[in-house]
């Protein structure tokens, strides 16, 4: 099974987005946990399946995957994969990738 990593900043952006969704639902936000976390190994195992978002980052190599609402940014060259953001789609998230 491969592997991956969370940046620090995406352990952050995961503690954040439990602690607002926990706010309203304790098992709502441990399900989304969860579902970023399941979705990060789903990624670990098919590093290429996300996509490209020149809109959104002009970083070299960092791929987009969507879940719920929010979007994983991640390397796919990384051993392990590395997983550098978890971010809600409304936010600036050119600003907080590049």
């Amino acid at each position: 099974m491969r592997r991956f990593r969370l940046a620090p900043e995406a352990r952050q952006d995961i503690r954040e987005i439990w602690s607002f969704i926990a706010r309203d639902s304790l098992d709502a936000a441990a399900r989304v946990r969860q579902e970023i976390r399941d979705e990060c190994r789903r990624l670990a195992q098919n590093p290429h399946i996300g996509h490209r978002r020149d809109d959104l980052t002009t970083r070299e190599g960092v791929r987009f995957w969507p879940v719920y609402s929010y979007l994983i940014v991640y390397r796919p060259a990384a051993r392990p994969l590395e997983i550098l953001r978890v971010l809600h789609g409304k936010r600036d998230v050119r600003r907080m990738v590049d």
